[in-house]
C-alpha cells in the first residue's frame, strides 16, 4: 500500500495559489497573443500588423513557457501531496497530459512558428509589398485558451472517477482462496 506524504494547510494553500495564479497568466498570455496576432491578420495597415506580430514574439514565449512550467510543477506538487494523485483519477491525469503537451508544443511548434512571423513582421514594418503573414497563425490562438478553459473545467468539476477502480476490502483475499481451491 502507498502512502500519500500531505503538505500542511498552509503549504498546500500556497502551492494551490502558485497553481492558480500560473494557470491564470498562461491564460492571460494567451488572450493577449490572440489580440494580437488577431489584429496582425486582420489589420490594411502593414505597419500595424508588422509591429502586432513582432509583440507577440516579444512577449509571448518565454512567459508563456515559464507559466506553463510553473502551472506543470505546481500541480504535480498538490497530485502527489493530495488524495488525487497524478494519474488515480482521470481528470488530473488529463489535466498533466494537457499541460506536458501544450508546454511542448509551445516549445517545439509554437516558437518557432512565431519567429518566423516576427521576421515576416519586421518585413512587413518596413514596408516590404511581398510579405504576407502566414493564416496558421490563427490556429493555435484558438486552441491553446480552449485546451485551458477545459483544464479548469476539470479542476471545478472533476469529472470520469478513477483511472483504475481500488479492490474492494477482502477481496484479494477472495481470489486468493478461490485459486487455492
Amino acid at each position: 500500500m502507498t502512502t500519500t506524504r500531505k503538505l500542511g494547510g498552509r503549504a498546500r494553500k500556497t502551492v494551490l495559489l502558485v497553481h492558480i495564479l500560473s494557470a491564470a497568466a498562461w491564460f492571460g498570455i494567451d488572450l493577449a497573443l490572440g489580440i494580437l496576432v488577431v489584429v496582425a491578420l486582420s489589420t490594411e495597415d502593414a505597419g500595424t500588423a508588422g509591429v502586432a506580430i513582432q509583440a507577440v514574439d516579444l512577449f509571448a514565449i518565454t512567459p508563456m513557457l515559464g507559466a506553463a512550467v510553473v502551472c506543470m510543477v505546481s500541480g504535480a506538487v498538490l497530485g502527489v501531496t493530495s488524495k488525487y494523485g497524478l494519474v488515480k483519477h482521470w481528470w488530473v491525469a488529463t489535466k498533466l497530459v494537457l499541460n506536458v503537451g501544450m508546454a511542448l508544443a509551445i516549445v517545439f511548434a509554437l516558437r518557432p512558428a512565431v519567429a518566423e512571423a516576427a521576421r515576416i513582421g519586421e518585413r512587413l514594418a518596413a514596408g516590404d509589398p511581398t510579405a504576407v503573414l502566414p493564416p496558421n497563425l490563427l490556429g493555435p490562438v484558438i486552441a491553446a485558451p480552449t485546451l485551458l478553459l477545459l483544464a479548469f473545467f476539470l479542476s471545478v468539476f472533476k469529472p470520469w472517477g478513477r483511472v483504475r477502480r481500488p479492490a474492494q476490502p477482502g477481496e484479494g483475499r477472495r481470489r486468493a482462496l478461490v485459486g487455492a481451491a
